[in-house]
């Protein structure tokens, strides 16, 4: 059934490049109604998967002689993302509800990125989530390009050579992988089952690792992420933060830590302090946590200052996973699907309901023009979503932020102190973005009205309305009953597939 989230995306994408070119109300509701039904497919799927147990979809030879196989399969780690998926696909559609210049080419675009990511998640055959993760770049690429703003080809370009760059490691270490097992299989069971030397692991392991890790911004990887963020169009910033760096985090988990654990071993000696990969990568997501934070802090346009948060929010998530242990890891996977909701509601408000309206993303310019009373419902949806984001109990990132310290604290207490530092400063440029963007004319005592510094400001729009609810909905579920993901989540990291994982180092 959940491969079907693949067909419908791909298949009205392609029937969207068949509608007239003037056809926009037209590629709206298709957009609308494959988001609709890839997310119902999802949420059927989820709600059908049993605790512990990995679901087969579809299991057919590709390419026999090298045992490549068209193999999607679904556990809660993928149930859970693909879920996450639909949610995001719908509100990136409403949230682009007023998109005129080649709408028909614009939706089809999202949705083969929509149908590639759903590809991602699914695929059991490790050539075949190579196959769609590289797909994915494709049509990021081009929404950039063509419907983005602020320097968008350089944009577009740098994201593109940074996930080129990580796809290239990532197929030496499959081809290696490939090579060493002798099985003529790329099935993810198969070489999760095999065992590895020592010696290749130890290469292999942060080759691939740093491959997906690039994707997902770890420092000092994460450059393309603030450009990529403010260059592309809001529906694009919704998938980059929402899904796109969601598959880096899932490849470092779902292959480079299963297939490859002994590459977190410690060395047998120290350089600069380090002793293992695990010590290395640690450090790393740590250093994120506080850069990223750090830099928002004192950014000027508003876009920025979430582009930066998410590179901090994703630092949360390496750190979870090298925890090995299963409070930490569980928190990293919620810690995905709370930023996917979070990340992608407030790269909305910013590029949808306050740059789209205002043109300018300024907070010099944006203070003036008392945004809290002119369009209140941003403000509001913006305090709610940074509070979320900064984890205030009652939202997923509370849950998410929680494990992941509770973890990191039984395997590094050091780093989890360092890391208390950042979600400190998460709270200051927080309040600071809220507070320059929407009260910034009030606190300065400004007795203006709003239309001598701009044109009038339209409205928030019904769509846009329903898409935010949507993810504050979403973020309040899994905040209030954790257990709807748990409940698969875990069952999922302790199955026989992270086998290998827990011998070799899970705590």
């Amino acid at each position: 059934m959940l491969a079907w989230t693949i067909y419908i995306s791909m298949g009205a994408a392609a029937l969207l490049l068949l509608l007239p070119r003037r056809s926009a109300q037209a590629a709206r509701v298709v957009a609308l109604a494959a988001a609709i039904g890839g997310f119902v497919v999802a949420l059927l799927g989820f709600l059908a998967q049993r605790p512990g147990e990995t679901v087969t979809v579809v299991r057919v030879p590709w390419v026999p002689t090298l045992g490549i196989e068209y193999h999607l399969a679904a556990d809660g780690i993928s149930a859970s993302l693909v879920l996450l998926t639909g949610v995001v696909a719908i509100t990136g559609v409403l949230f682009s509800w007023n998109i005129e210049e080649r709408a028909k080419e614009f939706f089809a675009f999202f949705l083969l990125l929509i149908g590639s990511v759903y590809g991602v998640f699914l695929s059991w055959d490790l050539f075949l989530l190579f196959v769609f993760y590289e797909i994915v770049i494709i049509p990021k690429y081009f929404l950039i390009t063509i419907w983005g703003s602020t320097r968008k080809e350089y944009g577009a370009m740098k994201l593109a050579i940074y996930s080129f760059v990580g796809s290239a490691m990532v197929l030496v270490g499959l081809i290696a992988a490939y090579v060493v097992a002798g099985e003529h299989s790329l099935s993810l069971d198969v070489l999760a089952g095999h065992y590895f030397p020592q010696h290749f692991q130890m290469w292999a392991f942060p080759l691939v690792f740093v491959g997906f890790a690039i994707l997902a911004g770890l420092w000092p990887f994460h450059t393309w992420a603030p450009t990529g963020h403010v260059a592309a169009p809001t529906a694009a910033s919704m998938l980059l933060a929402g899904v796109v760096m969601k598959l880096g985090a899932y490849g470092c988990l779902r292959v480079a830590m299963t297939l490859f654990p002994l590459g977190m071993a410690p060395w047998g000696f120290h350089f600069l302090g380090f002793g293992s990969w695990r010590d290395v990568f640690s450090i790393l997501a740590v250093i994120g946590i506080v850069y990223g934070a750090t830099v928002a802090m004192v950014q000027k346009d508003f876009k920025f200052v979430i582009g930066y948060s998410s590179v901090s929010h994703m630092g949360f998530i390496t750190l979870g996973l090298m925890t090995l242990n299963l409070t930490g890891v569980t928190g990293a996977v919620m810690q995905m699907i709370s930023h996917g909701l979070l990340a992608g509601l407030l790269f909305a408000v910013v590029g949808r309901m306050v740059y789209a309206r205002t043109h300018t993303r300024e907070f010099s310019k944006l203070g003036p023009m008392h945004l809290n009373k002119v369009i209140p419902f941003a403000a509001v949806t913006f305090i709610i979503a940074g509070m979320a984001s900064m984890g205030l109990p009652g939202f997923s990132g509370f849950i998410a932020e929680m494990m992941i310290l509770l973890g990191a604290w039984k395997a590094f207490p050091m780093l989890a102190a360092l890391t208390g530092v950042g979600i400190v400063l998460g709270v200051v440029y927080v309040w600071r973005a809220m507070q320059k963007a929407f009260f910034a004319g009030d606190s300065q005592g400004a007795t203006q009205p709003p239309g001598e510094y701009h044109e009038p400001i339209p409205p928030i729009t019904l769509p846009e309305k329903l898409a935010a609810g949507i993810l504050i909905a979403s973020s309040i579920c899994v905040g209030v009953y954790p257990q709807f993901l748990l409940r698969v989540i875990q069952p999922a990291l302790n199955s026989p597939l992270f086998a290998a994982l827990h011998n070799g180092g899970w705590q």
